[in-house]
Formats: C-alpha cells, sequence, structure tokens
C-alpha cells in the first residue's frame, strides 16, 4: 500500500511538472506571435520608407541630370545667339533695354519649349538679383545669397526639393506644391573650341514636381498599407493557432487536473478499501459465531419467545454479514473470470429471483429478454450480482407506492449491447445524479450505500460503462453499456 502511494505521489509530481511546462511552453508561444506581429510591423515601415526614398532618389536624379542637361543647352544658346550676337549689334549687353529683352527671351523659350520647365531666371554675379526670368513677376528681385547661388558662382551645379505653400488652409500632406530648384553657372565658351570661360551669371531652372512626387507618396503609402494588410492576415492566422491552441491547452489542463484529482479520489478510496477490508474480517468472525450460536440456541430452546428472539438475531447477523461483503466486494473487487454466455439467461435469472417481490409489491415487469438470447463474454456471476444491486434499487424505489413498473430493454448496436433498466419510482434529486455513484452515498435511509459504486466496479471491469438518468415525469432508467467481447482491443 505505502509503495502505490509513493509511486502515485511521484507520478502526480511528474502530472504537475508536466502541465507548469505545457503552460510555459504556451505562453513562450503565445509572446513570440505578439512580438513577431509588433517586428514585422515595425520592419514594414522603415522597408517602405527605404523603397520609396530610392524611388524619390532616382526621381530627383533624373530630373537633375534632365534640368544640367537644359542647363548645358541654354548657356551655349544663350552664349551663341544673344551675347555673341548683342556684343556685335549694340557692342554691349544691357537686359533692361526691349529688344535685348526681348531676344533673350525668345532665345530661353525656344530652348526650352516643349519641356516641362515651369521657370527659367539668371542671376546677375554681383549680387542674386534676377536679371532675367520667364516669370516677369520675378524680375528685379534680390534674393538672400543661396547656398546654391553660391556653389553656381564656384563653377558647380546644385539641386533642391522646395514644398511651396500658397496659404495655411493648404498645408496638406497631398496638397503641397514640390518643385526642384536647380543652379547651374552660366559660362561663357570659345566659339570654336567650346571650352568654357568666365561664370557670366546663374541659371536658375524651376520644374515641377508635385504630381510625379505625389504618386512617390502614394505608392510609399500603399506598399505600408499592403504590408501591413498581409501582416494582419499573418496576425490573424497566428491568433486563430494560437486560439486554438490555447483550447487544446486548457483541455489538456482540464484533463490532467481531472485526472490527478481521480488519482488523489482513488488513493483515497484505495487507502479506505484497505481499512474496510481488515475491519470487514474483524467483524465477520464474531458475526458468524453469533449466528450459529443464535441458530444452536433457536433449535435447543422450547419457548417461543426464545425462539423469536434468536430468529431475529440469525435474521439481523444475516443483513450484517450481507453489509460486510459488500464492503469487501468494493474494498477487493473481483476480476472478472470471462466466458462465453447469454446475457439473455443472467437478466432472466435476476428476474426469477425477484419474482415474489414483484408480486408483494404489485410491480409489472415488462422486456425483451428471453433464455438464449444475446451471446456475450462476461462473468456471469459478477453481471448477476450487478443486475441484483440494480434491480433491488428499483423495487425498493416504488416500495412506498401501491403499483410499478420495471421495463427492460435490451438493444445491440455492432458489437455494443445497451440494458436499459427504468422504473416508475419518484426519482432522484437532479442535484443528487452525479454523487449516485460515491461510495458510501444513498438516497435511502437504510443500506451501506455501496451499491452502485460496486455496481460501477463491475461494469467498469467489463470494459463498458454504466449512468443513471430521470426520466421525465416518472422514475429512473440505468443504462448499462457492455461491449460483446470485452477482452478485444479498441472496444469502449
Amino acid at each position: 500500500m505505502q509503495f502505490g502511494i509513493i509511486c502515485t505521489e511521484k507520478f502526480m509530481s511528474t502530472l504537475q511538472k508536466k502541465i507548469d511546462l505545457d503552460a510555459s511552453q504556451f505562453r513562450m508561444a503565445k509572446f513570440f506571435a505578439y512580438a513577431g506581429f509588433i517586428v514585422l510591423i515595425l520592419a514594414t515601415f522603415p522597408f517602405s520608407v527605404v523603397v520609396s526614398q530610392k524611388t524619390k532618389d532616382m526621381l530627383i536624379g533624373s530630373y537633375e541630370n534632365y534640368a544640367l542637361l537644359i542647363g548645358e543647352n541654354l548657356s551655349h544658346q544663350v552664349f551663341t545667339n544673344f551675347v555673341v550676337q548683342a556684343y556685335i549689334d549694340y557692342g554691349y549687353i544691357a537686359l533692361r533695354e526691349k529688344e535685348q529683352a526681348e531676344l533673350i527671351d525668345r532665345i530661353v523659350k525656344n530652348t526650352i519649349h516643349g519641356f516641362n520647365i515651369n521657370s527659367v531666371s539668371i542671376y546677375s554675379i554681383d549680387r542674386p538679383v534676377i536679371v532675367y526670368s520667364t516669370d516677369l513677376a520675378l524680375l528685379g528681385i534680390e534674393a538672400e545669397p543661396s547656398e546654391g547661388y553660391l556653389r553656381a558662382l564656384e563653377g558647380n551645379d546644385t539641386s533642391r526639393i522646395m514644398e511651396v505653400y500658397e496659404n495655411y488652409a493648404s498645408f496638406k500632406f497631398f496638397n503641397r506644391e514640390r518643385k526642384l530648384q536647380t543652379f547651374i553657372p552660366f559660362q561663357n565658351m570659345d566659339p570654336v573650341t567650346g571650352e568654357k570661360g568666365f561664370i557670366g551669371g546663374v541659371f536658375e531652372i524651376i520644374q515641377d514636381l508635385t504630381k510625379e512626387y505625389n504618386s512617390i507618396v502614394k505608392f510609399q503609402l500603399f506598399i505600408f498599407g499592403l504590408s501591413v494588410f498581409f501582416m494582419l492576415l499573418i496576425f490573424l492566422v497566428l491568433l486563430i493557432l494560437v486560439h486554438k491552441a490555447d483550447k487544446i491547452v486548457e483541455q489538456r489542463t482540464k484533463r490532467q487536473s481531472e485526472l490527478k484529482a481521480q488519482l488523489e479520489y482513488k488513493e483515497r478510496l484505495a487507502s479506505l478499501g484497505e481499512m474496510i477490508a481488515g475491519v470487514s474480517h474483524e467483524i465477520r468472525n464474531p458475526l458468524g459465531i453469533i449466528r450459529s450460536t443464535a441458530e444452536l440456541l433457536g433449535n435447543t430452546s422450547t419457548e417461543n419467545t426464545g425462539k423469536k428472539l434468536t430468529d431475529v438475531i440469525v435474521e439481523e447477523s444475516n443483513r450484517l454479514n450481507n453489509i460486510v461483503t459488500e464492503f469487501l466486494d468494493f474494498a477487493r473487487p473481483q476480476k472478472p473470470n470471462f466466458e462465453r454466455c447469454m446475457l439473455g439467461d443472467i437478466l432472466f435469472k435476476n428476474l426469477t429471483i425477484f419474482e415474489s417481490q414483484f408480486k408483494k409489491g404489485n410491480i409489472k415487469i415488462n422486456h425483451n429478454i428471453d433464455a438464449g438470447l444475446f451471446p456475450i463474454t462476461a462473468d456471469p456471476n459478477l453481471l448477476y450480482r450487478c443486475f441484483i444491486n440494480i434491480l433491488s434499487n428499483a423495487v425498493q424505489a416504488m416500495s412506498a407506492q401501491p403499483e410499478g413498473e420495471i421495463i427492460i430493454t435490451v438493444k445491440k448496436q455492432d458489437i455494443i449491447y445497451n440494458i436499459y433498466i427504468e422504473d416508475t419510482g419518484p426519482g432522484i434529486a437532479e442535484e443528487k445524479l452525479p454523487k449516485v455513484f460515491n461510495p458510501f452515498f444513498s438516497t435511502k435511509d437504510e443500506g451501506s450505500g455501496l451499491g452502485l459504486s460496486i455496481v460501477k466496479n463491475i461494469i467498469e471491469g467489463h470494459n463498458g460503462n454504466v449512468h443513471i438518468a430521470n426520466v421525465k415525469d416518472r422514475g429512473t432508467v440505468v443504462t448499462v453499456v457492455l461491449p460483446e467481447n470485452p477482452e478485444l482491443k479498441d472496444q469502449p
């Protein structure tokens, strides 16, 4: 017994560790699922930013090259067709004069015609004053010497993105005007060799990138939104998997907890059974002596009073002996001795034994059984005792009624027998139904409360199961499920 307790304690300790390990692994899986989603979202944003920034850089690079080509062409055209021509015709350059202003305007507009150019302006080299512009509103404006202007005076090209807002109300993400401002040095060149000479001014070329830039921004948002959408889909799949895993772990934990409770319960029953068995043996020996002595006194007594008293002692001794037998049956369940027999024979024998009680209690019997029916591999003696207990409970349940009825039905489904034993008694209170198979629990004032526990042990020993339910409007029904051959594998 002590060895069994130690083994049970070790198993329960191992079971608890398994439960804790499963819970820990599941928490780790949930952590990685949520953390992975957050990491993916955080990685998606810089990825979309990098992709869109590369696209922006390519766009700006292409427009810069575009501006440089136009600037180089402008330098050539203005120098050749305006500067040289002005010195030939006038001997000087004066853009304030109408003819020279119209000439340079014509040359610049012809050069940029057909190109996506917003405006072209020319700054003087003395200070950043616009001496010419295709936008007449800019003529004569003196600006701050910007970095692009200063670098152009050194012979370097510079570009930058400008964001233009007409008013505060237009300060919206997609309503900004984005323009590329490029400063290009206006260098004189040798008309024969084409070599560049001194810097005579600074070209400012403005290109409108609003449409293309907004397209890139929308593309960036599209990539980010699409990435987030797919991440959400992945996360939803993860949530579904985590939810299913949660259910599985919850069921497993519940099952393991139930198993743990069952082990603890069986351990207590085992200890109780050992105690009951020892006490029952100690009671049975003196009880046998009391009964035999009472029988001897009854046989030798000539007085009616003495005979009645000894009969009472014998009767009560037999009743007490039956209780002790129930204790022993519960404490040390017998292992079934399987043999081929007829379930109909066993049930018919039970009905024959109870025939006098049925008549006494005015109980009507309805059944579909007969001797020689329903072949089964079982222990006929144990099944006989099992059905004795069930029928005894049914008879006692209807003892306070003027009449009653017991209905016994046997149905076979494939290799399974379903035996239904229904009575018309008062039934069992719903709150007591889950406890009816507990040892020492009884709904009657008398009895040990072990009858149904013994029934349960016998049926489970046959690889079957038993349960009790109330019948609507009357009595209870005991359902016994037995396999035709409990020794075969894969049977319930």
